[in-house]
C-alpha cells in the first residue's frame, strides 16, 4: 500500500506541480503526518522532492524532474480500458484521441498485462444511456467546452422545459457534466449554482470577462450540491396505488424518482401496493400509462385528477371515431 501510495503521490505532483499537504492526505486518504513522511521517503530514493510549509506553500518536485512511471498492477491496466459513458469522447469531439491515448498506453503496458488489458476492452462495455430514451437532440458543446476550459464567463439564451421563448442568463462555468447520456453546464449565476441541459441552449456567446466562481468550489462540489437539490426535492404529496404485478417491474422502473416506499418483495395477490410523492396533482396523470394494471386508491383528489384524465381520453376518442354503427 506504501508504493501505491508514494507512486501516487508523485503522478500526482508531476501532474498538478505544487499541492498542499493536506489536500494530497484527502485525496489519498491519510494524514498529513503521513505525507510528510512519505515525502521524506521519496527523497531519500532519490526523487527530487521538497515542501514549504506557509499559507502558500505545499510539495513540489524539482523544475524539470520527470519520470516515466509504467509500473501498473494487473487491475490497473484492465480498468483503463474500461471506459464509461463512451459517447461522451464522440460529443466531445475526443473520439480519435481516446483510440490514440489507448493504444499508447498498451505500448506502455508490462507485456504480461497487454493480453489482459486486450481482452478486457472487448468483454467489458459500459452503456450510459438509458433503456427507450428516445433520440437525443443534437448538442452543440463547443463554445460551452471553451468556457470551461478558458475560465470565461458564458451569455446563454437558454430555454426552460414548457416555456415558449428562451430567457438570457450571464453565467459563471464550472463545468459540464454527462448524466445517462444527457449533457449538462454546471454554472453559477449570480453566486448561486444553477443547472442547464446543453440540448435546451439555443446559444451561447464567450465573454472576455473570466469567471467569478465561489472560491473554494470545485465542479464535483457544485454537482453535489445540484444533485442533491434534484434528487431530495420534497414531493408534498402522498399517494397510493395498486399495481398488478405483471406490470410492477416497469412501473418501478418509470417511476423510481417518484417513489416513496418500495412494495414487499414478495405477495401472492395479484395487485401490489405501492406508494409514491408527487409534487403537484397534475403529475398524477402520467400514471395513466398503465391504464387498467394501475388504481389509485388515495388521496381522493388524485383519484379524481386521473379518471378526469381518462374521461377526456375516452371522449377525445369518441369524437375522432365518430358514432359506432
Amino acid at each position: 500500500m506504501k508504493a501505491d501510495r508514494l507512486l501516487s503521490i508523485l503522478l500526482l505532483l508531476q501532474t498538478r506541480g505544487r499541492v498542499p499537504a493536506h489536500e494530497l492526505a484527502d485525496r489519498l486518504e491519510v494524514s498529513v503526518r503521513t505525507i510528510y513522511r512519505d515525502v521524506e521517503a521519496l527523497s531519500a530514493s532519490g526523487v527530487p522532492v521538497y515542501a514549504e510549509r506557509g499559507r502558500h506553500g505545499g510539495i513540489e518536485l524539482l523544475a524539470g524532474f520527470r519520470t516515466d512511471v509504467t509500473g501498473l498492477t494487473a487491475d490497473e491496466s484492465r480498468a483503463l480500458f474500461i471506459l464509461a459513458a463512451q459517447g461522451a469522447h464522440a460529443a466531445l469531439g475526443l473520439d480519435a484521441a481516446l483510440g490514440s491515448a489507448l493504444r499508447k498506453v498498451m505500448a506502455a503496458l508490462p507485456a504480461p498485462y497487454r493480453p489482459a488489458a486486450e481482452v478486457t476492452s472487448r468483454r467489458i462495455l459500459v452503456d450510459a444511456t438509458r433503456w427507450k430514451g428516445g433520440p437525443q437532440p443534437a448538442v452543440d458543446l463547443d463554445v460551452l467546452q471553451d468556457a470551461v476550459f478558458t475560465d470565461r464567463r458564458l451569455r446563454l439564451r437558454y430555454r426552460h422545459s414548457g416555456a415558449k421563448e428562451p430567457s438570457t442568463y450571464t453565467v459563471d462555468p464550472y463545468g459540464l457534466v454527462s448524466k445517462a447520456g444527457v449533457w449538462y453546464l454546471v454554472a453559477d449565476r449570480r453566486a448561486r449554482p444553477r443547472l442547464f441541459r446543453a440540448d435546451r441552449v439555443h446559444s451561447a456567446a464567450l465573454l472576455p470577462d473570466p469567471v467569478k466562481r465561489r472560491p473554494g468550489v470545485e465542479l464535483a462540489d457544485a454537482w453535489e450540491e445540484l444533485r442533491r437539490q434534484v434528487e431530495e426535492r420534497p414531493g408534498g404529496l402522498d399517494v397510493t396505488v395498486r399495481v398488478r404485478r405483471s406490470r410492477l417491474d416497469m412501473f418501478l422502473r418509470l417511476n423510481a424518482s417518484s417513489l416513496a416506499e418500495l412494495p414487499d418483495d414478495e405477495g401472492e395477490e395479484e395487485w401490489a401496493t405501492v406508494r409514491l410523492s408527487y409534487g403537484v396533482v397534475r403529475e398524477a396523470r402520467q400514471l395513466l400509462q398503465f391504464a387498467d394494471a394501475l388504481e389509485v386508491v388515495s388521496p381522493p383528489e388524485v383519484r379524481a385528477e386521473v379518471a378526469a384524465a381518462a374521461a377526456s381520453v375516452t371522449e377525445l376518442y369518441q369524437r375522432v371515431s365518430g358514432p359506432s354503427s
